[in-house]
């Protein structure tokens, strides 16, 4: 097992440095003709540092220069999405470049020229994706539950996945969370999952929780684990901090609010394959509950739709999809999900799954928006 995990480790970093090669020749070319370039030495050196500046920020990171460390780990995301994105435009770029050259054109068009133009293109997305990930916009849903909730009419539910806070998601992205929900004005705060990227310890470290202990609603704030919860494998830790500032984290519990309807929080899926004892079926957890009253359940992946409308789950919310995060990566997630984004009606029930307030490796949003989910809920 340990000589296959080092040959796929081994293999995905062969092909990584084969495309950011790719990435860097294509690079040369065009400023190399552009400059009259004529050593390679600083430009390799500039680039291998840039494409490798991810794993340079994760293994430093326990030095004692953290700041170096992160921002090599910030440059080094923001690499993966030109990557990504160099895959797409390159070849493309390639192979109009080698029509013209055949056609006779001069280096100055089918160099320059064309580099240009896929240059302002990346130049276009990245910053373009950049704006989307760090401006949060608040999106609303409204449904009806067609059951009584005591004495309660109407419910307004503030919702925010897959913060990712850590060394790129901080304090500053996190006042934006604040100020949008308090704009929404909730009963209810839920937050479905993966509030860490991984590691409790920057989040510490930036006391971060003052900032998420401003969250505050009269019924209170709810949230469960997500896979990168356990991938950090902190999660004692992370319920401690957040219960320190009245956040309660349900561990395939439920929680009856205002006795008019409960609150029921998943452990993530993940949970089975980090030594925790996996979780229970949907089945199980509302089988104590009285369920002529509202079910709201929190479940961080997207996966058990069916299961839930199956088992009277009246509201169900999600994240950890991302929408894909960066297009055309949302053609993967639709194929994996029946629902990877939006609102789905499933029989009873109303999925609503987030494309997430945060972002997994480089702050860049294409095709997705950082947002935070406004709920409307009637009872009758």
């Amino acid at each position: 097992m340990k000589l296959r995990f080092v040959a796929i480790v081994l293999g995905i970093l062969l092909v990584y440095s084969g495309i950011s090669f790719y990435i860097g020749w294509n690079g040369w070319l065009f400023f190399s003709t552009l400059f009259n370039w004529e050593k390679t030495g600083f430009y390799t050196l500039v680039v291998g540092l840039i494409a490798y500046a991810y794993m340079i920020g994760r293994l430093a990171y326990r030095a004692p220069l953290k700041p170096v460390a992160e921002a090599f780990k910030l440059v080094g995301s923001y690499w993966f999405a030109v990557l990504e994105y160099a895959v797409l435009i390159l070849p493309p770029a390639n192979i109009i470049s080698l029509i013209l050259k055949a056609a006779g054109a001069e280096k100055s068009v089918y160099i320059v020229g064309v580099g240009s133009i896929a240059l302002l293109l990346m130049v276009v997305l990245i910053v373009r994706g950049t704006w989307n990930a760090w401006s949060p916009i608040i999106r609303t849903y409204h449904v009806q539950v067609p059951k009584p909730a005591g004495q309660l009419k109407k419910l307004r539910i503030a919702m925010a996945s897959d913060l990712h806070l850590g060394t790129i998601v901080g304090n500053r992205h996190l006042k934006r969370l604040v100020s949008k929900v308090k704009q929404i004005n909730p009963d209810l705060i839920l937050l479905p999952g993966d509030i860490l990227d991984d590691d409790i310890e920057p989040f510490l470290r930036k006391n971060m929780s003052a900032v998420l202990g401003e969250l505050n609603a009269p019924l209170g704030v709810y949230a469960v684990t997500g896979n990168h919860e356990y991938i950090g494998r902190k999660v004692p830790e992370f319920i401690a901090a957040m219960e320190a500032i009245g956040i309660r984290v349900l561990m395939d519990e439920a929680a009856l609010i205002a006795d008019s309807f409960y609150v029921i929080g998943r452990k993530d899926k993940a949970s089975a394959g980090f030594g925790s004892g996996g979780r229970l079926p949907i089945h199980d957890l509302i089988a104590p509950l009285d369920q002529s009253r509202p079910l709201i359940m929190l479940d961080h992946q997207p996966s058990d739709i069916a299961k839930a409308s199956e088992n009277g789950i009246d509201i169900s919310v999600s994240g950890h999809t991302h929408r894909g995060q960066m297009m055309p990566n949302h053609l993967i997630t639709r194929k994996m999900f029946e629902l990877d984004w939006g609102y789905l009606k499933k029989g009873g029930l109303h999925a609503i799954v987030s494309s997430g307030f945060g972002t997994w490796g480089p702050p860049v949003r294409i095709g997705s928006r950082s947002e935070v989910i406004h709920i409307e809920v009637e009872f009758s």
